[in-house]
């Protein structure tokens, strides 16, 4: 038993040396920490139950008979993070510069099939190569073997993808299959086809980092969610965010313990400018209706007129989404509009209430709206708000004009509570907007034009600027203090906490994609 014991040690101790010394050093000379270091660092201490550690792939083309690695460039298997359980895939760099081809993918699949077998969620840690193009169409075909898993695992369990360095071609298409995408500033990047291929194809001189690096994606693309300075940060993160997400969809969002005191927020009584067209940063307001420094941003660089996130209030996990007058006056745009539906989307898949703020002044005119899809991408937020059937409440602040306040989770697409503040002005369009049409003649015909139209600018904005129009409709269900919306929220939350909605039977909608 002695020598079958020093085999096995053996075997293990070669396992863990990955790629060997020599490219490990290589690793972290680039900044980056080894796949195992990485899994180490994710999962809580001793808990780590490694799934294949000693595969190796059979082929033996192009001299890879010659080099074989126990593992694959692949490290797989299942954990707890803070106490909960989690199943992961590292790609090991070190080892093929973690290309993926027959066997590195079965792992993967391996441990895809029992996360979704028993409900837990799925983080995979990406650094990859590619295609190991040596191994031909299998690689392909192991791709594909994951995608169609990540699109059965969809809305089932979360699924997390942390880029942490190379992903290309096919590759890319399994993160962007997930919930979230976390990139590593410098050292990570996605892209379809690379620099030297568009180079050739259409003559742009581009580099890695300016086609598909970090802030690419968390700014101009929307394609990451997160953007963090390095790995230690993006493991850190992933956890905080699996703080606010239930196991899968068949269980609540989490609880946790909460000592709660005064529930009013004074400052939340002057925190609307006495000037209905100056901005106000909608963060602050967020910060004082949810518990203390618990609010996670998603997407904070990306499509800045909406803001998204997850955060706690009594300790109770919910989702925010809310108009950010300070960028753009807080209209929808085709940007901002896909990035809060699809969120409004998760949040329904996992059974995370939601609360939105708004002060919307409608949506972005332009040629470039047009032309881009604002009316398709409008109507994703739409469709999402309307499909949901997690609790959802809506307080109005200020403006709530047109289309984007029945887009914005009004009372007439299922809204649970629709409050507003005094401030809250809710109307088709702006009272200067509206007088220039009904009493356009009359303006036209008056001694002084710009005097009649400041008259008939009050007029409107006496009759609709305000929230009591729509209060005595129904569609706002009550006027409250700034200062008691947390309460109100709290209470709101609570009474729907046991809430069913069905919708109607059907093999699936048809979103405006």
């Amino acid at each position: 038993m002695s020598s079958k014991l020093d085999q096995l040690n053996s075997k293990i101790e070669e396992a863990l040396q990955g790629g060997g010394e020599e490219r490990i050093n290589s690793q972290h000379n680039r900044g980056k920490l080894t796949a195992r270091e990485r899994i180490s660092l994710l999962l809580d201490e001793g808990t780590f139950e490694e799934i294949g550690m000693l595969a190796k792939h059979r082929s033996e083309n192009f001299g890879l008979g010659n080099q074989k690695f126990l593992g694959d460039g692949v490290i797989t298997g299942y954990g707890m993070v803070n106490g909960r359980p989690i199943y992961v895939f590292a790609q090991d760099f070190t080892v093929f510069g973690g290309s993926l081809a027959e066997v590195h993918a079965k792992k993967i699949v391996r441990i895809m099939d029992l996360a979704l077998k028993n409900g837990v969620p799925l983080i995979g840690l990406n650094d990859s190569g590619g295609a190991r193009i040596q191994e031909g169409v299998v690689s392909l075909g192991g791709y594909a073997d994951i995608f169609y898993r990540n699109t059965m695992a969809s809305g089932v369990i979360p699924q997390i993808s942390a880029i942490m360095g190379p992903c290309a071609g096919g590759a890319v298409y399994s993160p962007a299959l997930t919930d979230f995408i976390y990139m590593v500033q410098d050292t990570s990047f996605m892209f379809v086809t690379g620099p030297n291929v568009v180079k050739t194809v259409t003559h742009e001189e581009v580099s890695s980092e300016e086609l598909g690096g970090a802030s690419t994606h968390s700014q101009k693309s929307g394609v990451a969610h997160f953007s963090v300075k390095n790995d230690l940060k993006c493991i850190n993160d992933i956890k905080k965010l699996l703080s606010y997400l239930p196991q899968n969809c068949e269980e609540e969002s989490p609880r946790y313990a909460y000592e709660g005191g005064s529930e009013r927020r004074e400052k939340l009584n002057d925190i609307i400018p006495e000037n209905a067209n100056t901005p106000y940063d909608i963060k602050e307001v967020i910060e004082e209706l949810v518990d203390e420094g618990s609010f996670y941003e998603v997407h904070s660089e990306y499509a800045q007129n909406i803001v998204v996130g997850f955060a706690f209030l009594e300790g109770k996990s919910i989702g925010v989404v809310a108009n950010q007058p300070a960028f753009l006056a807080g209209v929808l745009d085709n940007d901002s509009s896909a990035k809060a539906g699809r969120f409004v989307r998760f949040c329904d898949s996992f059974n995370i209430p939601l609360l939105v703020l708004e002060d919307v002044p409608g949506f972005l005119p332009g040629t470039d709206q047009e032309w881009n899809g604002i009316i398709n991408n409008g109507a994703k937020l739409l469709y999402a708000f309307c499909e949901a059937t997690v609790p959802r409440v809506t307080v109005i602040t200020r403006k709530a004009y047109g289309g984007a306040y029945d887009v914005m989770n009004s009372k007439h697409i299922g809204a649970d509570m629709n409050y507003a503040w005094p401030t809250a002005e809710i109307a088709v369009m702006g009272a200067k907007g509206a007088a220039e049409i009904i009493f356009k003649k009359e303006i036209a015909s008056a001694d002084d034009p710009a005097a009649k139209l400041a008259e008939k600018e009050q007029e409107y904005a006496d009759l609709f600027a305000n929230p009591y129009a729509a209060a005595e409709h129904g569609f706002v269900d009550e006027v409250i203090e700034p200062a008691q919306t947390r309460q109100k929220l709290v209470r709101a939350f609570e009474i729907l906490k046991n809430k069913v909605d069905k919708l109607p039977r059907k093999k699936h909608g048809n979103i405006p994609l």
